[in-house]
């Protein structure tokens, strides 16, 4: 009698769910609510990243220094060095450095990075020389100039993909690496680049060669651009070029 009045009870209750419109009715708007609530998300995540991308675009193309030029006073509170860790990798990121792993790399020798926030970090000099033209807010030039020997090739100063590869008037090729945390380098006047649009890198890899392009250059140098969430860094407060 017992198992009756269960496997009564049980049919009922499916057939409530199979027939009642007001039960589907209802669970059909759960499911419209969170497939709505999922779009939204995925539109607000595309829009931010979209707008991530002008902000880089216009970073590389030269916009960023005519028209919204960062006041020396306030500099370093947009930055907060201590928010960077070159070791927060997405998912992503981080199988592609897993598939690279294995990859043999060129030995080479990097600059600790000054900065106490960056005790366990390294950066790679993309190149050995000498620094002609240092960071200057007041001037506007948001990198660093650095003369190497003729054809010195190029290297990442970190793990990355690269997000630019192409030619500009004022800078002449250039080579764009975003790197963990939001941060990206940038090499300017190259002769030759190496590397496509997507590629994932590695600290050390070689990405161009030197070289005098664009119209913004005097003679064959690198220009080497550090950017944290859309604000310049010193490149000499975390890389050694000598």
């Amino acid at each position: 009698m017992t198992c009756f009045v269960i496997s009564l009870f049980l049919s009922k209750s499916l057939l409530a769910r199979w027939f009642d419109p007001v039960y589907i009715e209802t669970e059909n708007m759960v499911k419209i609510h969170t497939l709505s609530e999922t779009i939204d998300s995925l539109i607000m995540e595309v829009d931010a990243k979209d707008q991530y991308v002008k902000n880089i675009q216009s970073v590389i193309s030269g916009e960023f220094e005519n028209d919204r030029p960062v006041r020396p006073d306030t500099a370093n509170k947009l930055v907060n060095r201590d928010a960077i860790d070159l070791y927060k990798s997405s998912d992503a990121t981080k199988q592609i450095i897993g598939e690279f792993e294995s990859l043999p790399l060129e030995e080479t020798s990097f600059g600790r990075i000054s900065s106490g926030s960056f005790s366990d970090n390294y950066f790679f000099p993309p190149v050995k020389g000498v620094v002609t033209s240092a960071f200057s807010l007041s001037q506007n030039h948001f990198g660093v100039d650095v003369v190497a020997a003729e054809n010195e090739p190029v290297k990442a100063i970190a793990d990355g993909t690269v997000i630019f590869s192409s030619w500009t008037l004022e800078t002449g090729y250039v080579v764009a690496v975003q790197h963990s945390n939001e941060l990206i380098s940038i090499y300017k006047h190259n002769s030759v680049i190496l590397k496509s649009i997507g590629d994932p890198i590695r600290g050390g890899e070689i990405l161009s060669i030197i070289g005098n392009t664009g119209e913004q250059t005097t003679g064959q140098h690198l220009h080497l651009e550090l950017w944290y969430r859309g604000n310049p860094l010193d490149p000499q407060e975390f890389i050694t070029f000598d």
